[in-house]
């Protein structure tokens, strides 16, 4: 447009050209003469009109200032309905595979980038070993079995034994208080006995005693006396018998009460220990039972680890880092593999914190793979609980005195629609770019 109006303003005007036109003119009719009009009767310039070039020339510079305008307003509208970051990249469950025993590799089945399915096989470790301990364990467990075997009868023949004694104490005690009572009554008997006896013997002396003085006066003859003598003597002597019987039927009683007090006893301890034999004896095959559950557990853990000796694929997926050797000895926990489970893939994508405001779970998201060329549907499925800052093995102190502001960045996480072509040749790691639409 500066071209335009300075070559218009260089152009020379009309009055400027007229001199030239008169020489050009008298140059060309040198044979007519030159008429000179009065100065009264020279008219004004005339100015032009500006020329057609100019206008159009501001009709474009508008129209493409107008173009301009509604094309910024349009990208600026479009741009300010969604959120996007390249700081994002593709990620999913990558499952070690380590050995849950000790053992040395004897098979290998898989590669690096081989593709696995959930129960293919992996690796296998030599069972020889664990194949003894599970036969040991079974042997131990049918020892334990035969003792819970054994010792359960015991209970109940405990029981009866138990119930016998008690009875025979109980006769033993009967027997001991009739033989008390029996003695008892050959104690009364052999009292009223002695004390008969001392009656007579009391009475005969009494005679002897008055022979005695008729046989002085010579009033009773010799016989007589001699009769009575022999009388008094005699029951003297069924006093002593009577009172050695007496004192015999009293021992016999004092022997009877012992044999009495001894079955109580007996039978008292018997019905004392009838209980804790019992117990006892359901004590020891409880001990027997609980030995055999052992033996069983015994029994299951050998073939747990008989059974980690082959290591299968818990996952399906795609192996990665495998470092599992034929021959090589591993110990229990160490990792042979891993596996990356490419059907479960997400985006984390890093956005800054001020770009949150408007993102929400179950927005729709247009994922960019830079690998592929190709883009993918999802949604965002969460925002992360904190900064990556935050989340890392150092998180930064901002102590006073060096304290710079800088925009944090907070992961998100963005699932694919499922179903989708191509999803097949995602991998974990690759870069996208997520665009998340925040308003319409």
């Amino acid at each position: 447009m500066t071209s335009i109006d300075e070559s218009e303003a260089t152009m020379p005007s009309s009055d400027a050209r007229q001199p030239h036109l008169t020489r050009a003119s008298a140059a060309g009719t040198e044979s007519q003469p030159t008429v000179r009009q009065p100065a009264s009767t020279v008219q004004n310039p005339v100015v032009p009109e500006a020329p057609k070039g100019r206008r159009r020339a501001f009709t474009i510079f508008f129209i493409v200032l107008a173009i301009l305008a509604a094309g910024g307003a349009a990208y600026w509208l479009y741009g300010s309905q969604f959120e996007d970051t390249d700081d994002a990249e593709v990620d999913a469950h990558l499952n070690p595979i380590s050995a849950r025993i000790d053992g040395t590799i004897i098979r290998v089945y898989v590669e690096d980038n081989q593709s696995v399915k959930v129960g293919d096989p992996l690796v296998d470790l030599d069972p020889r070993d664990y194949q003894v301990s599970l036969d040991q364990a079974l042997a131990q467990l049918n020892q334990a079995r035969s003792m819970v075997v054994a010792q359960r009868p015991n209970v109940p023949i405990t029981q009866v034994e138990n119930t016998t004694n008690i009875s025979g104490a109980e006769a033993d005690v009967a027997n001991a208080q009739a033989a008390l009572g029996a003695a008892i009554h050959d104690q009364a008997s052999a009292q009223a006995k002695l004390v008969e006896s001392q009656a007579n013997a009391a009475k005969a002396d009494s005679d002897l005693q008055r022979y005695k003085i008729l046989i002085a006066k010579e009033e009773v003859s010799q016989q007589d006396y001699d009769a009575a003598v022999a009388a008094a003597k005699a029951d003297a002597a069924t006093v002593a018998a009577n009172e050695a019987g007496l004192n015999s039927a009293a021992q016999t009683v004092d022997q009877r009460r012992a044999q009495l007090a001894a079955a109580q006893s007996k039978l008292t301890q018997y019905q004392r220990n009838a209980a804790a034999q019992i117990d006892i004896r359901r004590a020891t095959v409880a001990s027997e039972q609980a030995n055999a559950q052992n033996a069983q557990a015994q029994v299951e853990l050998a073939q747990l680890k008989l059974s980690y000796t082959k290591i299968t694929a818990p996952v399906a997926g795609i192996v990665m880092k495998r470092s599992a050797e034929v021959g090589a000895h591993i110990s229990a926990g160490q990792q042979l593999l891993t596996i990356a489970q490419i059907n479960d893939l997400w985006v984390t994508a890093n956005f800054k914190e001020t770009q949150l405001r408007r993102i929400r779970p179950a927005q729709p998201v247009t994922i960019h793979v830079d690998a592929l060329k190709q883009d993918f549907e999802g949604s965002v499925q969460n925002i992360g609980g904190s900064t990556g800052a935050v989340a890392s093995v150092l998180p930064p102190e901002n102590a006073t005195g060096n304290y710079v502001k800088i925009v944090q960045r907070i992961p998100v996480r963005i699932r694919f629609k499922p179903d989708q072509p191509g999803l097949d040749r995602l991998r974990p790691g690759m870069s996208v770019e997520p665009k998340v639409r925040v308003g319409r």
